[in-house]
């Protein structure tokens, strides 16, 4: 459920650590990462979850199905198991013809721990390929919208 905004463009998502998500070092996994992302992303856009916009008709069966193009986490300090879920930030970057770039970061005792960012595509279930987003989704989408999350390219 999507809890409160932390100012301009930005929602904030609370998700829960499982124990399963943990390493043999008592961190979150890098990979439980993917999954903790998706867990703020569908909680935001499907009709259905309890989120800010809930205007995808997404997931088995829906009239949207929501593929990942590209996806890219920044670890920048570990998280450790808690009993407190994750606040996870969440906003766009940009709105293109079938596709939006996802940012988020997840602030860890006052620090950023993780950087990321998701380009999801909308496609039509029946024929597989990109569909445009709807007039609908874009004025749900629009105040969303801010600056790209700032992570560090490779060396």
């Amino acid at each position: 459920m999507v809890t409160s905004t932390t100012g301009p463009r930005r929602l904030t998502v609370p998700v829960k650590v499982r124990w399963s998500d943990i390493d043999g070092y008592g961190h979150v996994n890098n990979a439980a990462m993917f999954t903790l992302l998706e867990e703020a992303r569908i909680a935001t856009f499907w009709h259905g979850a309890e989120g800010a916009t809930n205007v995808l008709q997404a997931g088995h069966g829906g009239a949207t199905h929501t593929y990942i193009a590209r996806q890219e986490i920044e670890y920048l300090a570990p998280i450790d198991y808690r009993a407190e879920p994750l606040q996870v930030e969440l906003w766009l970057s940009r709105i293109g013809g079938a596709s939006l770039d996802v940012c988020y970061e997840i602030p860890v005792g006052g620090e950023v721990a993780v950087r990321a960012m998701t380009t999801v595509v909308t496609v039509n279930p029946d024929t597989g390929r990109p569909r445009r987003i709807t007039p609908e989704e874009r004025a749900a989408w629009e105040p969303l919208v801010g600056e790209p999350v700032q992570v560090r390219r490779g060396r």
